[in-house]
């Protein structure tokens, strides 16, 4: 076949573009790192020796990820941390509590102690690590460690859940109102577990929202997607003088009015679909808490133009929620929260950039990125509803 006849049918093939000088540095780098030659030297060489070290450590815990991660389940599961809480116990001692053979049990408390789990003590005794003390006052971790084995069996097979975006997944089963054609319809076993799993973790953020924002310069917040009102019930505690509104599916809000009953008529309680129905008004700030990065992007724009229309104006939004790459967040928003939604089967972690660009594009003016006491688990965007123009 000439070359006049392979571009008659489509099938001449355009010379490659020349690489740029920033793609053939990177492509020398790629052929040093992926020689063992080289590999070899720089482990070798006491300059490069600690870099290569770390490649080395950094990849190897790509591999291992998975056990670092079954070895902290183990822990949870056998309540490991409040055992150790009062005292450090031998590890024969557990092995008879437990129930588990003694040389098997080792293996989980020395992996323990190398993830900074547990720490050895004196007299053989094995006592609570840096990470393990963090945990036992915070049983919103336990849960979600506990819940992540729906999302384990999800990624059992990656490259499957990547090509079947309509496979039904056990996160996707968990949150129900993800594929519910009608969310607003699912009953209260429906929403059970997941508003239970939402309340128990919302102390991670909780504070550090209140702190990055002057909730006291407001009269009403109403939180939408506020689940069983954890985030308010923190909010009021903090804040006395304000009144609140909670807005969640009819469902969910029953739980709500249970859980905020002592609150008495500082807060209402309202029902609903925010993808149906319009908001309540008469807050003047209106909070999503972890709500977005649950929704895609059409849900999302339809989402911050009911929160608009629900605003008087001069009236405020707040959006927070773990963003992809925000400073100290390392991998959450891309990868973690990226293949979290993706088995969710709705939803994406967005960067501070992108909602901006949604908030704007809803008619909200003045968006401000605030800065929070943990950026890995939470990131804060607050924006305006413009006030009118006289003139």
């Amino acid at each position: 076949m000439t070359t006049d006849t392979r571009r008659a049918h489509g099938l001449h093939k355009a010379a490659p573009a020349p690489l740029s000088f920033t793609d053939r540095l990177y492509a020398l780098r790629d052929r040093l790192l992926g020689s063992q030659q080289f590999q070899r030297f720089s482990a070798s060489f006491f300059l490069t020796r600690p870099i290569a070290r770390r490649q080395a450590g950094a990849l190897f815990d790509l591999c291992a990820g998975f056990v670092y991660s079954q070895i902290l389940a183990a822990c949870v599961d056998l309540d490991l941390f409040r055992r150790l809480r009062a005292e450090p116990q031998t590890g024969d001692k557990l092995a008879r509590d437990l129930g588990i053979p003694g040389e098997r049990l080792s293996r989980l408390l020395d992996g323990a102690v190398s993830l900074r789990l547990l720490s050895r003590r004196r007299g053989n005794r094995y006592g609570l690590g840096m990470l393990g003390a963090a945990l036992v006052d915070n049983p919103g971790i336990a849960a979600m460690v506990q819940h992540h084995g729906m999302l384990y069996r999800d990624l059992a097979n990656p490259v499957t859940l990547l090509r079947d975006r309509h496979g039904q997944t056990e996160l996707s089963r968990f949150w129900g109102y993800a594929g519910a054609a009608d969310a607003a319809a699912l009953a209260a076993d429906d929403v059970a577990a997941y508003s239970a799993l939402m309340a128990s973790s919302q102390s991670f953020i909780a504070a550090d929202v209140l702190d990055a924002y002057r909730f006291d310069t407001h009269r009403c917040v109403m939180d939408v997607g506020g689940g069983e009102g954890a985030f308010i019930a923190a909010a009021a505690a903090k804040h006395p003088q304000l009144t609140f509104k909670v807005f969640d599916l009819p469902a969910v809000a029953d739980r709500a009015r249970t859980r905020l009953a002592a609150l008495g008529d500082r807060v209402a309680v309202h029902g609903g679909s925010f993808v149906d129905d319009p908001l309540p008004r008469g807050a003047d700030l209106i909070t999503l808490v972890r709500v977005v990065h649950d929704h895609d992007d059409a849900v999302v724009r339809q989402l911050l133009r009911a929160a608009y229309d629900a605003l008087p104006p001069g009236g405020k939004l707040l959006i927070a929620e773990p963003m992809a790459g925000a400073p100290g967040a390392g991998q959450v928003g891309a990868a973690y929260f990226g293949f979290y939604l993706m088995a969710m089967g709705s939803g994406r972690a967005r960067t501070s950039a992108e909602l901006t660009a949604l908030l704007v594009a809803a008619g909200f003016t003045k968006p401000r990125v605030l800065t929070t006491h943990q950026p890995l688990l939470t990131g804060a965007i607050v924006a305006e509803k413009q006030v009118l123009s006289l003139g």
